[in-house]
């Protein structure tokens, strides 16, 4: 009998900002074939001050994307077990992704109330913290900018029962939580990780690119 690897599941994790309590785990149900990355520099060099060239004002924009399937067929074909799936497709998957980007109805209300009530100030509503997990090399803060949802078939209740979700990602650095913040240990330890799996690269001789010296 040969023993398969157990495939680990990227997903989106929310936490309490204050007691790192684990409010939500959404594991993806597939994983995406690609995940497209960007980095944009945060550089002072652009004042065309020559002191300022090769200074950096803070931590890179990393920008995440990547598209997942929804599929029920996997529930469907034990019913028995699956009794939420036979009901309502994949209607709760999907909700919970939308919440990612939605306040609740509950806080909502609560903040009309106050407004209401003469509040001079009503603070906007703050979301729990949103966490990236593509294996353990990479837990991350982010900030949900995108998401897009595509429904592609339906049960006879008109359910979806398969969707394709785009979603789009913005790193959330020291620069935006500070350094105190959960989110912020959480990125230094990400960006500490990247140092760590840089310097296990190996550096190549100058030959190799044409060039004796420099």
């Amino acid at each position: 009998m040969t023993l398969q690897p157990r495939l680990l599941k990227g997903g989106l994790v929310q936490i309490d900002p204050d007691t790192s309590k684990v409010l939500r785990v959404i594991a993806l149900q597939f994983n995406p074939d690609s995940l497209s990355r960007s980095v944009q520099l945060q550089s002072t060099g652009e004042t065309g001050d020559r002191t300022e060239a090769l200074r950096l004002k803070g931590a890179g924009v990393e920008t995440i994307k990547l598209e997942a399937e929804i599929d029920a067929t996997d529930y469907t074909d034990d019913p028995d077990s699956n009794r939420t799936a036979i009901e309502l497709g994949i209607h709760p998957q999907l909700a919970a992704l939308e919440e990612l980007v939605q306040p609740r109805a509950d806080d909502l209300q609560a903040n009309d109330a106050l407004a209401a009530s003469g509040v001079l100030e009503v603070l906007p509503l703050e979301a729990p913290l949103t966490l990236f997990v593509w294996s353990k090399q990479r837990v991350v803060p982010v900030r949900v900018t995108d998401l897009s949802i595509t429904e592609e078939a339906f049960d006879v209740a008109l359910n979806p029962i398969r969707a394709k979700v785009s979603l789009g990602l913005r790193v959330l650095s020291v620069d935006d939580l500070g350094f105190g913040h959960r989110g912020g240990t959480l990125f230094m330890a990400y960006l500490r990780n990247k140092e760590a799996l840089a310097g296990r690269a190996a550096s190549v001789p100058l030959s190799q690119l044409g060039v004796e010296s420099l």
